[in-house]
């Protein structure tokens, strides 16, 4: 019953509901220029959403809307009762074509907010198998998405069971209002002018990638009550943040929300201890506590609470996957940290805190990475190729870190959780 009537609330809200979201994906996310063509991934449960962005972006002057819809729970039947060997497939004419979009020109929309708990009790080998053979088949179209050669970002829906884990003690409608205002609230869509207010929000941003960038850094000391740990930059490193100039040729701001400031690390140069200080929600499972050794960049050790196995997955992905591929710079007084609501969603969750992430780096955190080609390229600079990339948090109040750039100066960049230096 209550079930029934947590998703007949979401049944309720309409395109018009999601039109702001929309807009906000459209005209900031993917930055959608006239003629272009878009394409939407998103879960069946969220064909209004959908529905808000094709037209959203047939006013922006969309030649086309293809909308490329999946059912989680037909989904987790695949991974529970198919045989492994066709797990280790995927579909290859739909990779295929996503390449040839992306080529033509193509921007790529996604809509997130699924069940955190999902995939809870089916086995992580079987995942991670379906997770290969899915990175496997598109191994020419991701690329488009790393080097930001073809324009693309995430918003978010709210779903029943995400919003009843969220907000545990609530009624399914009372939790799933409250997880679509915050929602909004995240994402600058609860104004009287969402597109104002990503402009203000992207000059921030912009103004501290500046600041880091001129600051000319060759190691970053993080210290705090739960990590020790030392990362080396490359020295073609570059910050970046939403709002920048894509390869694609025109500004896109690949999540929304978003908070952060990132770059990459030196593939062997991180060093030292660091804790998880949220839990993991990846592949439908939930990793927490993750703990983690590094040696000249390295994993060298790592345990969780719970999820473990989930954990192993990750890291044993290939080998790439023993290493980090982003550091990203969070305050504990940005919005959404601020709001203490635990999301159990990486698009939150890391835009509430500093974290890292194993796996690929970002070709476009490379002052030279438009020159790079290929993952032997990638590695020849200093970063790391793999075909995984996943974020864990490892923010909190009692975080410092320190910079040392390239002249030999220690630069205070976090104190307690927060910018050392207002901008």
């Amino acid at each position: 019953m209550n079930q029934q009537r947590g998703r007949g609330l979401f049944m309720a809200l309409s395109e018009q509901d999601f039109s702001a979201i929309a807009e906000v994906g459209v005209r900031v996310g993917v930055n959608l220029q006239p003629g272009q063509k878009l394409w939407v991934n998103a879960s069946t449960a969220h064909a209004p959403v959908v529905r808000a962005i094709a037209a959203a972006a047939y006013r922006a002057g969309a030649k086309d809307v293809t909308a490329d819809f999946h059912d989680e729970l037909l989904g987790k039947i695949r991974l529970t009762e198919a045989p492994e060997e066709g797990l280790c497939e995927f579909r290859q004419w739909l990779a295929d074509g996503m390449e040839a979009e992306a080529k033509g020109g193509t921007a790529f929309l996604s809509v997130v907010g699924s069940d955190p708990d999902l995939l809870a009790d089916v086995p992580s080998e079987r995942i991670s198998m379906s997770m290969k053979a899915h990175h496997q088949a598109m191994a020419k179209f991701i690329p488009y998405l790393m080097a930001h050669r073809a324009a693309w970002s995430v918003i978010s829906a709210p779903a029943p069971a995400w919003a009843a884990k969220v907000f545990p003690a609530d009624s399914p409608d009372g939790a799933m209002n409250k997880l679509w205002q915050a929602i909004q609230q995240a994402s600058r869509v609860d104004g009287s002018d969402p597109i104002a207010a990503w402009r203000a929000h992207i000059a921030q941003l912009q103004a501290r990638v500046r600041w880091l960038n001129e600051l000319h850094i060759a190691r970053l000391s993080y210290r705090s009550q739960t990590s020790d740990l030392e990362i080396a930059l490359p020295l073609t490193h570059q910050w970046v943040a939403s709002g920048q100039a894509r390869a694609v040729g025109y500004p896109t701001s690949p999540n929304i929300p978003t908070e952060e400031v990132f770059t990459l690390p030196l593939r062997d140069g991180v060093n030292g201890t660091v804790q998880s200080t949220k839990p993991l929600s990846h592949a439908g499972q939930l990793i927490e506590d993750i703990a983690v050794t590094f040696k000249d960049g390295r994993i060298v050790s790592y345990t969780a609470s719970r999820g473990l196995n989930a954990l192993r997955e990750v890291i044993e992905t290939d080998e790439g996957s023993h290493f980090l591929g982003e550091v990203a710079l969070v305050p504990v007084d940005s919005p959404i940290s601020r709001s203490g609501i635990l999301y159990y969603n990486t698009l939150f969750d890391e835009n509430a805190s500093c974290h890292l992430a194993i796996g690929a780096a970002y070709p476009t955190t490379l002052t030279d990475g438009g020159e790079v080609e290929g993952d032997a390229d990638l590695l020849k600079k200093g970063a790391n190729a793999s075909m995984t990339h996943v974020d864990f948090m490892i923010g909190s109040a009692d975080l410092s870190i320190d910079a040392t750039t390239t002249d030999g100066r220690t630069v205070p960049v976090f104190r307690s959780g927060n910018w050392a230096q207002a901008l």
